[in-house]
């Protein structure tokens, strides 16, 4: 990971020295991996979650790995959170040279059948979580000539049926990372969003709905839901690991600058290449449209 400040051409000579990496979401799945990893090769991690009561997992782990993490609380949802952590990282060890915004959590909804506050909170956690922690970090990143990295999804580039505010929500940070990439980039900082597909983690348990529950008689839309719910299983059962997608994110603070755009598995890139070369939208339609028929 580059820890060389730019030139006045944004510019900057990658090199391999261990940096001070802010990790946010670690208390299980992608984060979790993503802090061990990279603190197995040599990184200072500072591995964050929203509710420390949850870091039983990642201190295990860190102790089966023979690691040291520096565990703190941030809630990506309280500006106030934010700003404290990233001054006291600073404060701490004089510098941040990348951060991982991996915090987030899943939904599964239509519009119809729930509420505008409930698409909100998708969004706070989802995408303007990302967008305080950027915000917060961008200056330290600024001087050391670090590195912003962002878990987005396969669903920020392919809208999916029953994911209309999860995908939104990823949209949105693919959309607000990919016109701040040249500008970081002119100031130093290189932006990647790293996209898995299905990971297999406590993700899919917090999506805020009972996978198992039949949907309500006479809902309209009982029969769609039915048939998304039974290739989302089939989905899941074929999962990534979520320490393979957390090895994949942890090697970005690694070598020469990655790409903006990284899927974490073959599955990733093969159902996001769909949209990326669909000019009429015809072939994304045709594909999730069949998860409900």
């Amino acid at each position: 990971m580059s820890t060389t400040p730019s030139d006045n051409t944004g510019e900057h000579t990658p090199t391999s020295t261990p940096g001070i990496v802010l990790i946010t979401g670690t208390s299980s799945g992608i984060g979790l991996h993503a802090a061990i990893a990279a603190a197995r090769a040599g990184h200072t991690v500072v591995a964050t979650m929203r509710n420390l009561e949850g870091a039983r997992a990642l201190r295990d782990a860190a102790d089966a790995a023979a690691v040291t993490l520096d565990i703190r609380r941030l809630d990506v949802t309280e500006a106030e959170s934010v700003t404290e952590v990233v001054a006291e990282i600073v404060d701490r060890y004089g510098r941040l040279d990348a951060v991982v915004n991996n915090a987030g959590s899943g939904h599964v909804g239509t519009i119809e059948n729930e509420t505008i506050d409930q698409v909100r909170a998708v969004m706070e956690v989802n995408f303007f979580g990302v967008v305080s922690v950027t915000r917060a970090a961008l200056p330290h990143l600024r001087t050391s000539g670090g590195r912003l990295i962002t878990v987005s999804s396969v669903g920020g580039v392919v809208g999916q049926p029953f994911n209309e505010a999860y995908c939104a929500a990823k949209f949105a940070v693919e959309g607000f990372m990919e016109s701040l990439a040249p500008v970081a980039r002119a100031a130093g900082v290189s932006v990647t969003v790293v996209e898995p597909g299905a990971v297999a983690s406590s993700f899919v348990a917090n999506v805020g709905f009972d996978l198992t529950a039949p949907p309500a008689f006479g809902d309209p839309y009982a029969a769609g839901l039915t048939a998304y719910l039974a290739r989302a299983g089939s989905s899941f059962a074929a999962a990534q690991s979520a320490e393979s997608a957390g090895g994949v994110v942890a090697a970005l603070l690694e070598g020469d600058t990655p790409a903006f755009r990284v899927q974490t598995s073959d599955a990733a890139r093969q159902f996001v290449g769909v949209k990326l070369a669909d000019l009429d939208g015809a072939a994304v339609q045709g594909l999730t449209g069949s998860w409900i028929a």
